[in-house]
């Protein structure tokens, strides 16, 4: 999360390092050496490039890593934009330097990772105690290329619902048991419009229902079993019944008023949920750690959980390890080690971001799961329950770009400016077309 600006977690600017001094490791550095290196005494220094909220450095797995591996030293990066992270890391992988020993990869991507870029990293699969059928079968597929190499190792995924604050919902006259409020949508994304429509109609003051049309958006998309491209990797955004379903929902979101019209994973967004002003988020397991972090100490037991609409997945992520690195068995040895299913549950209680390996899904820490701050809901048995019900559609090598366009260019440009839907769409179909010719 991404999406793209992170779709799977909020894209929080973070850069920090672990045992060493600052690691200058950003997406649009020119710096030609951001490797690992070997001091005189032979310890081994490991950088990190990711980008939003992967978990590592709040459930302490970096500390813990290095307790263990004396001769290791872990740096670790964090940029907030996920496009521009994504756009820079290709560019190092082409040059074959400026990379981390493990840089991290979003869903959207993963597919111009294995199709076109796979030869630029190592075999996973070949890495002591990696076993693809460790993790959900669908999630390790997406990270093998054509030839058979697993280049990701799975993080993440997000299994969707919906959090809600239960005090705008009651002044609103709206129930706020989560069964109840379930209820409001169930089986449909345009019923979370109407039960919008009915909060609207009694809203308290400055308040909206929900936070973004952009975020039904992808939501909308994800329960779709045809998205931005066929099962061959061609685009077909154009004619995708998907997109159109998802991008009809998010006009009639705008256009209704029932969406505050923010963008997401920016200032004006993280601010919004201090001073609440939206009643709903979508809500990969993933989001739960953003919402409790920017909304604070005030929206404590204010916030739940229900389930959403329909099952879907958004977001997740892969660790890879490019061939270019200078320590790359000690790197595949760290990525393997970050998502075992023990450090992926640790993950879990911290950030919510939900385990993409069947034991991680299964570990005692995530099936009890509840979250105090969201009125102890029991977020473990919901999300790992929605997680069994994704069906994910196939991946094309440009679908993270199309996402982005679609979301922060023409839904968002309905949402700021008013822009006649159509108009908004054909400036869409233009941008992704000089995008994805180059």
């Amino acid at each position: 999360m991404r999406t793209t600006s992170r779709p799977r977690r909020a894209a929080v600017a973070a850069t920090a390092v672990l045992a060493a001094s600052t690691l200058l490791l950003t997406a649009c550095s020119s710096s030609s050496d951001k490797g690992g290196s070997t001091d005189a005494s032979g310890k081994i220094t490991l950088n990190v490039g990711d980008f939003g909220t992967f978990g590592y450095v709040e459930a302490g797995l970096y500390d813990e890593y290095m307790a263990a591996h004396p001769n290791i030293t872990i740096k670790y990066d964090t940029v907030q934009d996920g496009q521009k992270y994504w756009d820079a890391l290709t560019t190092h992988l082409a040059s074959g330097s400026g990379l981390a020993d493990i840089q991290a990869v979003e869903v959207g991507y993963i597919a111009q990772a294995t199709n076109t870029l796979g030869d630029k990293f190592v075999d996973l699969g070949k890495t002591e105690g990696v076993n693809p059928a460790n993790w959900l079968d669908w999630k390790s597929k997406q990270a093998t290329t054509p030839s058979g190499s697993l280049i990701g190792l799975g993080t993440d995924i997000g299994p969707m619902a919906i959090c809600y604050r239960t005090d705008l919902f009651q002044q609103a006259g709206l129930p706020t048991d989560r069964a109840e409020v379930a209820k409001l949508w169930a089986g449909d994304w345009s019923k979370f419009v109407e039960a919008g429509k009915a909060y609207q109609a009694k809203a308290p003051a400055g308040t909206f229902f929900t936070d973004s049309a952009s975020g039904l958006f992808n939501a909308a998309l994800s329960a779709q079993p045809e998205q931005y491209s066929d099962a061959s990797g061609k685009l077909v955004y154009k004619t995708s019944a998907g997109v159109k379903t998802a991008w009809d929902l998010a006009v009639a979101a705008s256009q209704a008023k029932i969406s505050a019209g923010l963008r997401q994973f920016q200032d004006p967004w993280n601010a919004a949920f201090a001073n609440a002003k939206f009643a709903t988020v979508v809500c990969p397991s993933w989001m739960t750690g953003i919402i409790s972090k920017y909304s604070g100490d005030s929206g404590k037991g204010k916030w739940d959980v229900a389930a959403p609409p329909v099952a879907s997945n958004w977001g997740g992520a892969f660790l890879t390890v490019p061939k270019a690195g200078k320590h790359t068995k000690e790197a595949a040895a760290l990525a393997a080690w970050l998502t075992a299913p023990e450090q992926q549950a640790k993950v879990f209680t911290k950030v919510g971001n939900l385990p993409s390996t069947v034991g991680g899904l299964q570990q005692p820490a995530v099936q009890g799961a509840k979250q105090e701050y969201f009125n102890n809901a029991p977020t473990g048995q919901i999300f790992a329950a929605a997680a069994q019900s994704i069906k994910p559609a196939p991946i094309g090598e440009q679908d993270g770009n199309v996402k982005t366009i679609i979301t922060d260019n023409g839904v968002l440009d309905i949402e700021e400016h008013g822009t006649d839907p159509a108009k908004a769409w054909a400036n869409v179909s233009k941008l992704i077309d000089d995008k994805t010719s180059n």
